[in-house]
């Protein structure tokens, strides 16, 4: 099946979630800007319960821990541990046919997360996804990151600030990119109104409901939230299948939940194979060793 056939039957498949909108022409938006938004795609409903699962972790209060995380920020990590309603995050259609058109079908799930920046919140160090393969730019990208918005992101309260067109940038690093003690425990030292803002950032504002995906060298960061209320997403991101994924899923999330979890689900938690044999487990696909209890 050719490219444009393949087009035809993924924008009848997708509708619902484009609103009129050409798959063809969001892909270019994404191939020339490096990020594509689009809203409503999550019911009131969904929404719904996207909070309720989350609302128990996000009350635990766990504050970031450096710079790069956000000492006025709070993080969720091992999600698909936690509740299986996260599941409808990561395998949405209209995320995974991006990501399998980017990455390949045997991508894997890099990491997911929720974010909520709390009142105070100052804007985040600058980086891009992949960063952590140490390759150099420019080149295409191993990574895709999808921002759920579960509550609206404004111009006040911190919604993603991205860079269109940077994920074609070679070396070249806009002022206030991350450092290596932006990661480590205890440095939190950033403060509100750095000097740090780019000539051509745009603010991610969007809807509750709404999803925008992102190239993994696309530079981006968190927005300071000047606002009186918190911000909360979740970002799953996914990696070509031989990368080494940033949260690792096998640990992560116990067997016996990933049993239950549908087989696409499962494939990007790492039981899957990148062709020919890449991750086999005693000579074999690792979902036969699954389903046979030995994992």
């Amino acid at each position: 099946m050719n490219m444009e056939s393949r087009m035809e039957m993924a924008q009848a498949d997708l509708s619902p979630w484009l609103h009129g909108r050409s798959l063809a022409d969001a892909w270019d938006q994404y191939q020339d800007e490096g990020y594509v938004i689009f809203p409503d795609v999550l019911t009131a409903g969904q929404l719904e319960q996207q909070r309720a699962a989350l609302r128990p972790w996000l009350q635990a209060d766990r504050r970031g821990r450096n710079n790069f995380e956000g000492a006025q920020s709070n993080r969720i990590y091992g999600m698909l541990e936690k509740d299986p309603v996260f599941a409808d995050l990561i395998a949405h259609p209209l995320q995974l046919a991006f990501a399998e058109r980017e990455l390949g079908e045997s991508c894997l799930l890099y990491a997911c997360l929720a974010i909520n920046l709390l009142p105070g919140e100052t804007a985040q160090p600058w980086h891009f996804d992949d960063s952590h393969c140490g390759l150099a730019r420019p080149r295409d990208p191993l990574s895709l990151s999808t921002f759920w918005s579960i509550s609206d992101t404004t111009e006040d309260n911190g919604a993603t600030e991205i860079i269109p067109g940077s994920h074609k940038w070679g070396d070249q690093q806009p002022e206030g990119a991350n450092r290596g003690s932006d990661f480590q425990t205890g440095v939190t030292d950033k403060k509100d109104g750095s000097n740090d803002d780019h000539p051509d950032m745009i603010k991610a504002v969007m809807p509750a409901g709404s999803l925008m995906i992102a190239k993994g060298t696309l530079w981006h960061r968190g927005g300071a939230n000047r606002s009186d209320a918190p911000r909360l997403i979740v970002t799953p991101q996914f990696c070509k299948g031989w990368c080494r994924p940033l949260e690792q899923q096998l640990l992560a999330v116990s067997r016996e939940k990933v049993a239950q979890y549908p087989k696409r689900v499962q494939e990007l938690l790492g039981y899957n194979i990148h062709p020919p044999f890449m991750g086999y487990v005693d000579g074999m696909h690792p979902s036969r060793q699954l389903l046979a209890g030995k994992l």
